[in-house]
């Protein structure tokens, strides 16, 4: 069972991954903890580790579409936070966005348990 979970789940595993480069990417990029760019990372990666965490226990279609959402939010933040100055910043933002989207819209159509939340089973 612990085998299938994790090769059914591993979407998730990347969205967790890519939440928490998104908490540190700040500090590794050298953003002071109070500006906009790594306040805006860090609630944004803290939200999405803790859905990617909680999907990875018991997946629900909700909080798939809440991360998908988060990614959107991220990859277009950089125009929203001053962050377009910031080459590496604005590309890691913009990279880990797009990548959690692709994942939480993959693990919608291929999790056959998000699948019977779908048709009501």
């Amino acid at each position: 069972m612990a085998m299938h979970l994790s090769t059914r789940r591993w979407q998730d595993q990347g969205i967790l991954l890519l939440a928490i480069w998104l908490i540190v990417s700040p500090w590794v990029m050298g953003y002071p903890s109070d500006s906009q760019p790594a306040v805006n990372a860090t609630i944004a990666g803290a939200i999405m580790a803790a859905l990617a965490a909680f999907d990875l226990y018991k997946t629900y279609a909700w909080a798939v579409f809440l991360n998908i959402i988060l990614g959107i939010w991220v990859a277009v933040s950089p125009w929203l936070v001053n962050v377009m100055r910031d080459t590496a910043m604005s590309a890691s933002m913009l990279v880990v966005g797009l990548a959690t989207i692709v994942l939480g819209m993959w693990e919608l159509r291929t999790d056959p348990e998000l699948h019977q939340q779908w048709a009501g089973t």
